[in-house]
């Protein structure tokens, strides 16, 4: 299922670029997780999450997190606090 608006956001569109694909393209590949649970023989959908939501299960990012300078990711949707302005 495409979450694609009809105008994709610049972020986007950017990452898209930078893999080598378009932006419709790029939405449709994304991490994510799902959990099932088997109860009297009928498997019953519980949770799903994707993207970020997914950043609990890979424990290194908990870490780098909590560390000085954080992920030290760059880009349009990273900004620290003191860096926000007046937007």
């Amino acid at each position: 299922m495409q979450w694609m608006p009809c105008r994709p956001p610049a972020p986007v569109v950017e990452f898209a670029g930078a893999c080598g694909t378009d932006a419709p393209t790029y939405s449709l590949d994304r991490p994510g997780m799902s959990a099932f649970v088997l109860e009297d023989g009928v498997v019953y959908h519980t949770y799903s999450t994707y993207g970020r939501g997914v950043d609990a299960l890979w424990s290194m990012y908990q870490w780098l997190d909590r560390a000085p300078k954080g992920r030290n990711e760059t880009g349009v949707w990273w900004r620290r606090h003191d860096e926000y302005g007046k937007h």
